[in-house]
């Protein structure tokens, strides 16, 4: 394997384990009751968008138009906002395998999304892989008996929706902003996008910050929320960008199917959840069908195939 691609994978690999811990870590910090879901959220972001914008100074600086700029601010809308404010409060309502089982969707509605807009063809081994994924976020969301495992407030089938409801909000960023984002920096677009959504984010969050008792915090939780900003979202926003610099697209998707597995093993170790056979049984029908989606063939691919035939 050449060290450019051996690098790619890494950041891949590196980048979706953290995202896989992010489960378990946020439902640790949130379980005490210390820290709200919005009050997580604004803490990924502010931190994110602290550090994005110190990287920022140390590059070449780039203008970006105002007509930009709103694109910016409703990518933000989708690709933070929604996705991380909606995945914390799921992961605060339900378990952390749920969760990152329900994440490895994002590639199904994603192509779903594509077809739609981009025109994407709909092959029959897409639609397998759609109907296969669906049947396991189905099967996983019903599984959840409407109560948790015995934590206070905690709703699994509302838990399972939000985290999906994540993953389609994400999809739709990628989607809709697919061609728009090369146009400038990966840090000049985190920073702006990191910065809207915190502005967004803050009228509601902003009682939560106040009445939050920080000085009570403890050093595991300290290091939780230290872990959620600089390692779930900071580092892992530039490995996945240095991941799909090198990559084709679907080997480095592939590496979303590490996320499930690194949370069931860390919240089963810590007691904060079970694997049982049903989620098992989800997690083979999600795997499934994003491997028939992912490698089913392109609008590109098809083309390519009819210019050769002729």
């Amino acid at each position: 394997m050449k060290a450019g691609a051996l690098k790619g994978h890494g950041a891949m690999l590196c980048a979706n384990m953290m995202w896989g811990l992010m489960s378990p870590v946020a439902k640790f910090v949130m379980v005490g009751g210390a820290l709200t879901p919005l009050v997580v959220t604004d803490l990924r972001v502010i931190g994110a968008m602290v550090l994005f914008w110190i990287v920022s100074f140390f590059q070449k600086q780039e203008y970006v138009p105002p007509k930009d700029l709103m694109k910016l601010f409703a990518a933000s809308l989708l690709a933070i906002v929604f996705n991380q404010g909606c995945f914390v409060f799921g992961v605060g309502l339900s378990s952390p395998v749920d969760a990152s089982i329900i994440t490895t969707s994002m590639p199904l509605i994603a192509m779903v999304l594509a077809a739609v807009y981009l025109k994407e063809p709909i092959t029959g081994r897409k639609i397998m892989g759609i109907a296969a994924g669906a049947a396991g976020a189905l099967l996983l969301i019903l599984s959840g008996n409407g109560r948790g495992g015995g934590i206070p407030g905690e709703n699994r089938i509302l838990g399972d929706m939000l985290v999906l409801l994540a993953q389609c909000s994400y999809a739709l960023y990628i989607v809709l902003f697919k061609n728009f984002v090369g146009k400038y920096s990966p840090v000049t677009i985190m920073k702006w996008m990191f910065t809207y959504s915190f502005i967004c984010l803050l009228p509601f969050s902003y009682t939560g910050l106040m009445a939050t008792d920080w000085v009570s915090f403890n050093a595991e939780t300290i290091c939780g929320i230290s872990f959620i900003v600089v390692g779930g979202t900071f580092l892992s926003y530039i490995l996945v960008i240095v991941g799909q610099k090198i990559l084709r697209p679907t080997v480095a998707g592939m590496y979303n199917y590490v996320q499930p597995v690194v949370a069931a093993v860390v919240a089963v170790y810590w007691g904060l959840d079970s694997f049982s056979l049903g989620k098992m049984l989800s997690v083979v029908l999600i795997f499934a069908g994003v491997y028939l989606v992912t490698t089913s063939k392109s609008r590109a691919d098809m083309e390519r195939q009819d210019s050769m035939a002729e």
